[in-house]
């Protein structure tokens, strides 16, 4: 523990010892030791505080769904709705948000849906990194359960994918880099992601991108380890899963390589008719690879789509590493892209934070309804959501923030001048390591099949 709670202790009578910054000289004359506390307290130089639960204890202040204001319906799914919402309460009160509201009483049906959902929730709360969503809360009623995430008003990927045709190598350049090292951060941490695809990924009003939905995310995967379950989108799906051979962190850079080669050619590098056909030919179907794609990008392709996990570029221990000292990455600047001062190819035009002309008017000309629910829920069922509710650090430190209060101490200026704030881990920057020049069972079943619906 040293170095943490490092004090240094005196000797009372040490000779030497400098108390000039530990006192204060005060003028008998001007002390006075009976003060008249209300005539202070109304004097022009002090600001006064009323006292209440919310001032003492802010952290106690329960957020629901009477805390948001649904202004407009982003997107549907089997289990709920996505709205764009309005925070009415609370020190971030006005700021736009997306909320996931999901029905307890369709989930609780089927034991992989509720994990996926208790997955999805915990990894929310452990994961920040600038191209992953972030949650901002969590709640439940006695029906429902409520995710509350920053908003993204560049839409999906997915729809810029879908106007632009295909993408120059320069703009799928960019956004693989963030892609990549938001997939390296993950599996950092234990998880891997397994639903890569561009509907699950979405823009933010700068252009950069982040990645949404964490529903069939795995945590607890290490080099050594793997899993069994059959998930995914079946044209991003590596073999590995399709097989049910077992599968680690490397089915996220075959999706990566679907991804690459669905951004320059429009289209996923194995489909089919059908969801057999599709399979068959990821198991066995040759590659093609179209002749205007760059050599740099025909290369990375092809070593990213390598059906044996341990040829596949990035199945190493060193992970995404292998994969950023790619040829096709060569004028990337890690470091820029890490802090994001690169800039992105598209900038969505938008009119302010609420702005929703980036999702599809199928769902935003809805009327924004959180309909009750008829299904009433044992106390066993809700015990299965103990523990959902959550709310960010980053709220956290604005509900604490001290309110600035003229003193009239001559030490004022040292207040808070050195503080420190324990609430969230500090991100871990890939660049800092050594970078070596060698290359070196659960039952669940969820195959998810494309749509272009918007559904985070």
């Amino acid at each position: 523990m040293a170095g943490i709670f490092d004090i240094e202790l005196h000797d009372p009578d040490s000779p030497g010892r400098d108390e000039s910054d530990d006192s204060i000289d005060i003028d008998p004359n001007e002390y006075d030791p009976d003060p008249n506390v209300n005539a202070i307290a109304e004097a022009e130089a002090t600001d006064s505080v009323p006292l209440s639960e919310k001032v003492v204890n802010p952290a106690n202040e329960r957020v629901g769904p009477k805390d948001f204001e649904l202004r407009k319906v982003l997107g549907k799914g089997g289990y709920g709705k996505v709205f764009q919402v309005c925070k009415l309460t609370g020190t971030d009160a006005g700021k736009i948000f997306a909320m996931k509201v999901l029905r307890k009483a369709s989930i609780v049906r089927n034991q992989k849906d509720t994990a996926h959902t208790k997955a999805e929730r915990s990894i929310l709360e452990a994961v920040k990194h600038p191209f992953i969503v972030e949650l901002k809360y969590a709640f439940q009623t006695e029906d429902k359960l409520y995710l509350v995430l920053e908003y993204l008003c560049g839409g999906e990927l997915f729809r810029h994918l879908e106007n632009e045709g295909i993408f120059a190598d320069d703009d799928a350049r960019f956004y693989l880099a963030e892609i990549t090292l938001a997939l390296e951060h993950l599996h950092v941490l234990g998880i891997i992601y397994r639903d890569l695809k561009p509907e699950n990924i979405l823009l933010d009003a700068t252009g950069h991108v982040k990645l949404t939905d964490f529903g069939l995310c795995k945590e607890h995967i290490q080099d050594d380890t793997v899993t069994h379950t059959f998930c995914g989108t079946i044209e991003y799906m590596a073999p590995e899963i399709l097989t049910r051979s077992g599968h680690g962190k490397a089915v996220d850079w075959w999706s990566l390589g679907a991804l690459l080669y669905d951004m320059l050619t429009g289209t996923p590098p194995y489909t089919g008719e059908n969801r057999k056909r599709t399979i068959e030919r990821i198991m066995k179907g040759r590659l093609y690879l179209p002749p205007y794609l760059s050599s740099d990008a025909r290369d990375l392709i092809k070593r990213l789509l390598k059906r044996y996990p341990h040829q596949r570029l990035g199945s190493s221990p060193e992970d995404g590493l292998e994969i950023r000292r790619h040829c096709f990455f060569r004028s990337i600047n890690w470091n820029d892209i890490m802090s994001r001062k690169a800039e992105a190819p598209f900038k969505p035009k938008l009119k302010g934070a609420d702005d929703t002309s980036q999702f599809d008017t199928k769902f935003t000309r809805e009327t924004p309804l959180d309909s009750p629910e008829d299904t009433a829920l044992s106390e066993s069922v809700n015990q299965v959501f103990a523990g959902f509710t959550y709310v960010a650090p980053s709220v956290l430190e604005e509900m604490y923030r001290p309110r600035v209060i003229k003193a009239r101490s001559p030490r004022k200026g040292l207040a808070g001048s050195q503080g420190h704030s324990y609430l969230s881990p500090p991100l871990r920057n890939p660049f800092d390591r050594h970078e070596s020049n060698s290359v070196p069972q659960d039952e669940m079943m969820d195959v998810v099949q494309p749509s272009s619906n918007h559904q985070l």
